[in-house]
């Protein structure tokens, strides 16, 4: 098909020869001709993959140029083809603007509008027929008014569609055709509209009986956007039926409770219970507020398919539980689908939150990067117009709240809540548009709050005219019962049958809660972690066998620091590579080699590994280079791929902190048999990700009863880099430590390290691990490890001053990390007897039975103390101080800072200088150290 069949062929033939003069000489074609070739955008966007052939024609010969056309005129009725091609572009490209959205105040004005004025057109058109009325799937030529009856059924009633931004031709013509299809309404049988009905009436009937039995208690109720519930089945249901087997859904607060009852089954005997506020059944878990708690459950289908749901568990902040839908899906992806389309997340949004927090972004950039994507994600907006407080014009600058979608050319539809059968359609399209392309999808509810941001909050002070409408407006139920009942399709006895019986249910269930006393908690993903259990008080210190066989080990170590002999890489790629191996023949393993041999062990026995993080392949410090490249193709080598058949991935991620640890706290949390790792480019950058450590890593188990074994590696320690470049925040971490929540260590040697990842792994229960790890450490000649001490030994919470006397001993010194060499490279230099350096490898859980043997040993001691380079209101000196008070220990630091670190170099020195010559009782002067790492 040409550009321009919808002519008729007598003009048809006349502008294709004028069309391929232009492209041969575009200047000898009369300008109008030229100016309409020039700006016929609509055409070139619309049929891009019948061009090449087009331009492929034999040109018009320059006989034909001079024969006359050149001179030619445009006809008239072409100009209006052509205005009328406009007008349905137009359509397309702006009827989102001019819908009926918004199902309680007007829209706002946009300019210009859609008028036939604006495209040269007049009211006298009106009743001529067009032939490029079928651009618009209509069958034939049509006059232009059923040409605008038509496209405003598509793009102008209770749908708004914006799809034009997309540059893939192929998407885009998916939706223009599936939008064509009964001019973009609902196709729905009786049973299938009674269902919806059914499915309003469980949402509307069941927040208004909480409203009665619960009155002023936070729920933060679904009032307003009901039709989620019906949108949700729908979804699930027509995703399941193109393929899906499971489903990952992230929320706020916002209709929680509803979502949990309604689509997952929860009981609402169980809900009521927890309305009561009574204690959860075990005393050890302080639990979580009702609307914040995760389920998971396998449902039918109203089609008959079997679908497993989940709902993850949630904080307060707003939108950070988006990121760990994306890694849940990710990891049930890798380890048991093998295929994107199986498992659908699901993110549903407020408006404020979409359009203000920045995760978002971070989490949109996601989705075709392959460490990250997960085949699409379904966005849906519960779209209230209002903030909390704030009103959508104070909220963004945008126009809409979901114009994050056009960084990924993602399509969005926005939808008038109160017409469900529209928002029911809109999930189709979404889980129809991701099954073709797997890309996000962005669904904007536009509904309302029918009360404030809480039920106790009053919404008038801040919008008094916009909830005077609200108190007059009938709710979906109420507007759906009046059309289903003006088609027939139900009865005033269906109905008040329907109503009746759940009404019935909800007061049973009401009476049994009376009779719960103690609320249950279920585990999220249960069946994904019957292996794990639970870890008992004291549990983590208990032994783990780490060992590995020597021989074996050897021959890993050898066979992953051997490059393939075929394949060309940088001269120092091979120098690396082959030190790595005099390093092995020497028995002198160092930091690197210490690492992959955890990774290589733990891949042979059978466990899967994930490192991700901003330049983790080479490593910041370039130690790691798990990913090396040939010199001239950059062709892939990674060597930990061939050890075993279990997986090893590992990801440079993009520039985020806040979304990637998230992402991989999500992976975690669904994979408990990889090793997972996010690694920092230094520790410094965490605190972009704050949110994830305080509300998931420290306080999930306790919140939710969720076990993780995320491992955060985070580049620690003054290195004369300054303030930003320091610190990786200990004290942070350690002030977060309690009831054995997670692990926070700092090693010093590469064995201790060893035993460190694979211990992760060996444990039977799963605890989240932050290590502080090194800098100048990475290449420092002390930090070495012979093979023998990764093979048959274990971890060690804490490593004693093997040269220490301790008769001798008056001054005992703590310390952890790095500080050690420094006070090491002193203690020899003075040749002193009377000091004992003790390094705390692991901060946290402290080992006491191991503490008291150090301090029962050095009993002659006059001085306890703690050592560390971070100034003194930082680092780990007030856990210290907490867990060693009895024993009078002081504290050698830097003065108490702002900042981690100075910007000078030589106050750095001078600082490291003044902690050595305190521990030491010298004034000697600073030593010249190198700025490293």
């Amino acid at each position: 098909m040409d550009k321009f069949s919808f002519l008729n062929a007598a003009h048809s033939q006349l502008i294709e020869d004028l069309y391929q003069q232009y492209l041969k000489y575009p200047d000898s074609v009369e300008p109008s001709w030229k100016s309409f070739f020039q700006g016929f955008d609509f055409a070139l966007e619309n049929y891009a993959d019948e061009e090449a052939g087009m331009e492929q024609a034999a040109p018009a010969s320059v006989a034909a140029v001079s024969g006359g056309i050149t001179g030619t005129e445009i006809p008239e009725d072409i100009k209006k083809e052509f205005k009328v091609l406009n007008l349905i572009d137009a359509y397309r490209h702006r009827g989102h603007l001019f819908t009926n959205t918004n199902p309680v105040r007007e829209r706002r004005h946009y300019e210009p509008t859609l008028d036939i004025e604006n495209f040269g057109l007049t009211q006298a058109d009106l009743n001529v027929k067009f032939n490029s009325a079928a651009e618009t799937g209509l069958s034939g030529a049509a006059t232009l008014q059923q040409i605008i009856d038509h496209l405003r059924k598509i793009y102008c009633e209770s749908i708004g569609v914006e799809y034009m931004h997309i540059n893939n031709e192929e998407e885009k013509k998916f939706i223009r055709e599936w939008l064509q299809v009964n001019e973009n309404h609902a196709q729905l049988t009786a049973e299938e509209k009674t269902e919806i009905l059914h499915k309003l009436n469980q949402a509307v009937a069941f927040e208004n009986y909480l409203h009665t039995k619960f009155v002023g208690q936070k729920r933060f109720s679904l009032e307003g956007g009901e039709s989620l519930i019906p949108a949700l089945d729908q979804l699930i249901s027509r995703s399941s039926q193109l393929g899906v087997d499971e489903v990952v859904l992230g929320m706020a607060h916002r209709g929680r409770l509803n979502v949990l009852t309604n689509i997952f089954g929860k009981s609402y005997k169980q809900i009521f219970s927890e309305f009561e506020g009574k204690e959860f059944e075990e005393d050890v878990f302080s639990g979580d507020v009702k609307y914040h708690l995760g389920s998971s459950k396998k449902v039918k289908t109203a089609s008959g398919e079997e679908v497993s749901i989940n709902l993850t568990p949630n904080p307060s902040h707003l939108e950070t539980v988006a990121a760990l839908v994306e890694g849940i899906c990710r990891a049930k992806v890798d380890d048991k689908y093998k295929d994107y389309k199986k498992v659908l997340p699901i993110v549903i949004h407020g408006d404020g939150a979409i359009a203000g927090q920045g995760i978002v972004y971070e989490i949109a950039q996601m989705m075709t990067l392959d460490g990250y994507k997960t085949g699409g994600t379904v966005h849906i907006v519960v779209n209230n117009q209002v903030s909390f407080t704030t009103n959508y014009l104070d909220a963004r600058s945008s126009t809409y709240c979901t114009d994050i979608a056009k960084v990924t050319e993602s399509p969005v539809m926005h939808i008038n809540a109160d017409d469900v059968e529209a928002v029911v359609h809109a999930m189709r399209f979404a889980a129809d548009f991701r099954a073709q392309f797997g890309k996000d999808v962005y669904i904007d509810l536009l509904g309302y709050r029918k009360y404030g941001h809480n039920e106790g909050d009053e919404p008038r002070f801040t919008q008094p005219n916009l909830y005077k409408s609200i108190s007059k407006h009938p709710n979906p139920r109420e507007i759906y019962k009046a059309e289903l009942k003006k088609e027939n399709i139900v009865s005033d006895e269906v109905l008040k049958k329907m109503e009746t019986e759940f009404k019935a249910l909800l007061d049973e269930d009401f009476d049994a809660s009376k009779e719960i006393e103690r609320n249950t908690m279920d585990i999220f993903m249960e069946d994904d972690w019957k292996s794990f259990p639970l870890c008992p008080r004291g549990g983590m210190q208990n032994s783990v066998d780490t060992t590995y066989d020597l021989g074996q080990l050897k021959e890993l170590a050898v066979k992953m620091s051997t490059l393939p002999s075929d394949k060309k890489f940088i001269n120092k790629i091979t120098r690396l590579y082959e030190t790595r191996k005099k390093m092995i023949e020497a028995n002198s393993l160092d930091w690197a080699l210490g690492e992959w041999l955890a990774y290589a062990t733990l891949l042979t026995e059978g466990n899967n590994v994930r490192i991700s993080g901003e330049d983790v392949e080479r490593g910041t410090f370039s130690h790691r280079h798990a990913v090396v490249k040939t010199e001239d193709t950059e062709e892939e080598f990674i060597p930990l791929k061939h050890i075993s058949d279990s997986r090893f991935d590992v990801f440079n991620s993009h520039l985020s902190e806040y979304a990637v640890l998230g992402f991989d706290y999500g992976y975690a949390m669904a994979s408990p048999n990889t090793l997972t790792i996010w690694e920092a480019q230094f520790g410094d950058f965490v605190n972009g990700a704050q949110i994830i450590v305080d509300q998931y890593l420290a306080a999930a188990e306790e919140k939710w009863k969720i076990q993780n074994g995320l491992v955060m590696l985070l580049p620690h320690g003054s290195e004369g880099q300054g303030a930003e470049h320091s610190s990786a925040r200990l004290e942070r971490f350690l002030t977060l430590c309690a009831n054995e929540n997670m692990i926070v260590a700092n090693c010093t040697t590469p064995a201790n390290y060893f035993h460190l990842l694979r211990r992760q792994l060996k444990f039977n229960f799963r605890k989240p691990l932050v290590v502080m790890t090194p800098k100048s450490l990475l290449r420092h000649p002390r930090v070495v490890s012979p093979l023998e001490d990764l093979a048959q030994g274990s971890f060690q919470p804490i490593l004693d001053d093997a040269q220490a006397e301790a008769s001798k001993v008056e001054k005992l010194v703590l310390c952890t990390g790095k500080l050690y060499y420094e006070l090491l490279a002193k203690k020899e230099e003075l040749a002193c007897e009377n000091i004992a350096l003790v390094r705390l490898e692991q901060l946290y859980p402290l080992q006491q039975d191991k503490v008291e043997e150090i301090l029962a040993k050095y009993s002659n001691r006059k001085q306890l103390i703690w050592a560390q380079e971070e100034p003194e209101n930082m680092g780990a000196w007030t856990y210290i101080l907490r867990n060693f008070r009895e024993q009078g220990i002081e504290v050698i630091a830097p003065v108490p800072s702002g900042t981690p670190a100075p910007g000078s170099h030589k106050m750095f020195e001078r600082n490291q200088n003044t902690i050595i010559n305190r521990v030491f009782d010298r004034k000697d002067e600073p030593a010249k150290r190198p700025v490293t790492a």
